[in-house]
């Protein structure tokens, strides 16, 4: 280990988060992401703040949740009313947004601040698993419209200012996002090109034979990848994964390989 990253404090996660509230909701389809989720700050150092890229946040400029408390955001329709009772409430930081607004400024990233949004559940379906108790400061940034891959990698670069803070960084996506094929069909039965997408997932961020240079450009071509496009009709899940393997600037290490909703899903740490 070199000195770098023996005095490295941030740790950074990319998981998958499921289908709206059915985690919370008892799903049986989720429970090896509920057990994951439950297990995971075990391996954790308990963070000062959490700073999560939300698959369902996307803005013309990188955005942060400015907050002091977050009001919540329940970006789903169709759920039981208890789909509209969840609560988590977790103190915002707008200090830390303006810190992470101004690193990103000096990065020439734009960003802004939104004083005004809460949290949508790719921050409070994993946290209210992770940490039931609300007691960590949160707040979110957002992807980028037009969701250029490249734009990802650089946006989690300019955050690489954090990586003295002890400060939990969270892309909270789906390494698997096609909706219509979660359904219809035998949850057990076999998904071959699923299977070859997450494969090369876990190649791209975990490989050790892979240099930096070789993930950035992998995830920046993703479309290459085996049946890219029908993990992910649209990216917005995936692009998270890039925000973190930008920030991180190394290999990660595998921690979920599991089946969510009968599909295969994958999740990285970085520490």
């Amino acid at each position: 280990m070199n000195q770098e990253t023996s005095e490295r404090r941030a740790q950074i996660v990319y998981f998958c988060h499921g289908g709206g509230p059915l985690p919370i909701l008892g799903d049986p389809g989720h429970k090896a992401m509920v057990d994951f989720m439950k297990q995971l700050p075990s391996r954790l150092a308990r963070p000062d703040a959490i700073l999560v890229i939300s698959a369902h946040w996307e803005e013309k400029v990188a955005t942060l949740l400015g907050a002091q408390n977050p009001p919540m955001f329940y970006d789903y329709y169709g759920f039981p009313d208890k789909a509209y009772e969840i609560t988590y409430p977790a103190p915002g930081s707008p200090e830390l947004a303006d810190t992470i607004a101004g690193l990103l400024k000096k990065d020439n990233i734009a960003a802004r601040i939104d004083p005004q949004r809460g949290f949508d559940h790719g921050l409070f379906i994993p946290l209210k698993l992770m940490y039931p108790e609300a007691d960590i400061p949160c707040l979110q940034l957002s992807l980028i419209r037009g969701l250029d891959p490249a734009a990802h990698i650089a946006l989690g670069k300019g955050l690489r200012g954090l990586m003295s803070e002890n400060i939990l960084v969270i892309g909270s996506g789906f390494s698997f996002h096609n909706v219509g094929a979660f359904f219809g069909h035998d949850f057990s039965a076999p998904d071959p090109a699923n299977e070859a997408f997450q494969d090369w997932l876990i190649e791209t961020c975990a490989s050790p034979s892979l240099v930096q240079f070789q993930r950035e450009q992998r995830l920046t071509l993703w479309e290459q990848a085996p049946f890219a496009r029908y993990c992910h009709p649209r990216e917005e899940h995936l692009l998270p994964l890039h925000v973190c393997l930008g920030m991180a600037g190394e290999s990660a290490r595998l921690i979920f390989n599991d089946r969510i909703l009968g599909k295969r899903g994958v999740g990285f740490l970085w520490e």
